[in-house]
């Protein structure tokens, strides 16, 4: 696999070794140990996510304040815009996003750490997104943050309006949202 460093340093966009014939193809989605030597990051999945969403269906931003979870993320058939903004005060980022194109084509894969809101957008017909989670999902510290706030200024690739979740059209703006130290 391949690392390729972001506009922020912490998110790596990954490039798995593809091995493709007449057959179809085969590749390793995580392998821990070429993992930690090509990122550095010594994490622990605890869980696997599993999504299917619609074209222009937008999820985020979303992240923990207490149980911070970093993602390794991947789409397995579809195409989506993936997000990462960069919520820890104390970091020289602080406020800035990387977004980058993932579909089960490219099958690139996104590694977000933990202190990033992490947010999607179905950029194809439909899309189903997996991803690993270095934390439980805890939704009593589960913090959502406005997707088209005007401070992130995010060039999300819309073509219409994005469908929201409920929790996600009542996003906080980002100067009034609860961030890391």
């Amino acid at each position: 696999m391949e690392t390729i460093a972001t506009e922020i340093p912490d998110v790596l966009l990954i490039k798995p070794k593809v091995f493709g014939d007449s057959r179809g193809f085969f590749f390793e989605s995580y392998n821990q140990k070429a993992f930690v030597e090509k990122t550095g990051a010594e994490v622990n999945f605890v869980q696997d996510n599993h999504s299917r969403s619609s074209k222009n269906v937008l999820r985020g931003l979303h992240y923990q304040i207490e149980q911070a979870q970093g993602k390794l993320v991947r789409v397995v058939s579809g195409e989506i815009f993936d997000v990462a903004v960069d919520v820890r005060k104390s970091s020289p980022t602080f406020g800035q996003w990387v977004g980058y194109l993932l579909s089960a084509e490219n099958k690139q894969q996104l590694w977000i750490p933990a202190g990033f809101a992490h947010g999607f957008l179905v950029v194809s017909e439909t899309a189903e997104v997996l991803y690993k989670a270095t934390d439980y999902y805890a939704p009593q510290h589960e913090r959502s943050i406005l997707w088209n706030d005007p401070d992130l200024a995010i060039a999300w690739p819309l073509d219409s309006e994005p469908i929201l979740s409920a929790k996600d059209q009542a996003g906080k703006p980002f100067k009034d949202a609860e961030v890391y130290s």
